[in-house]
């Protein structure tokens, strides 16, 4: 069975950096390494829609269920180190926020993250590289079942989309999904993501408060 886009698909996998080091991985063994105290979960994505690594969507999209090691170069991983990424920043920004950058700190500047290089005087020099620019990367993959469960694979989108679990339902060609109301309007903005990858419909349906056990 040959692999199309647009499959979903359950893997297991581990990154590393060629020479170096375990990154990331959801196995047992693997991930132990990482966070002994973290349990690994079951990888579940759409081939081809931007939901994992690009290189390993190129890469599996052709093939068949099994084992593969994959060598990415920095281009098709997380991208070569640009030099332009490193900048100075005055340190009034910082203290502005009331943080203390010291070197090795990890701060988010507006959804980009960014690492702290050096601190001389009132200036901060940091990188917005991400940490694995201009590294070669070999991912371990083990294909374990291509998905064909409509609910697993919503489930699964879900999770991608919003980072979270939400109670949702399928009705012949339509996705209700369960929010409160103040996340509704930003869910209704992936109506033709849902449209394009599982051929459903989106529904919003508004709930008042969204109960503990599901945050």
């Amino acid at each position: 069975m040959t692999l199309q886009k647009k499959d979903f698909i359950e893997i297991e996998f581990t990154g590393k950096v060629k020479d170096g080091g375990i990154f990331d991985s959801n196995v047992k063994e693997d991930l132990k390494n990482l966070n002994p105290n973290e349990n690994p979960k079951p990888l579940i994505f759409c081939l081809g829609e931007g939901m994992f690594l690009k290189g390993i969507d190129d890469f599996l999209i052709g093939k068949e269920i099994g084992t593969y090691t994959i060598e990415l170069t920095p281009e098709k991983a997380f991208g070569p180190r640009v030099s332009e990424f490193v900048q100075m920043i005055p340190s009034k920004i910082f203290r502005e926020q009331n943080l203390n950058p010291v070197p090795g700190a990890v701060f988010n500047f507006d959804g980009r993250i960014a690492k702290v290089l050096s601190v001389s005087g009132g200036r901060i020099m940091i990188d917005f590289n991400h940490p694995l620019a201009g590294k070669i990367v070999i991912y371990d993959v083990k294909i374990l079942r291509k998905v064909e469960d409509l609910n697993e694979k919503v489930k699964s989108f879900i999770e991608f989309l919003f980072r979270r679990e939400m109670k949702f339902s399928v009705n012949e060609k339509k996705v209700i999904i369960e929010v409160e109301k103040n996340m509704s309007k930003f869910v209704e903005m992936f109506q033709d993501k849902f449209k394009d990858i599982l051929d459903l419909d989106l529904e919003v349906k508004e709930i008042e408060n969204l109960p503990k056990e599901a945050q």
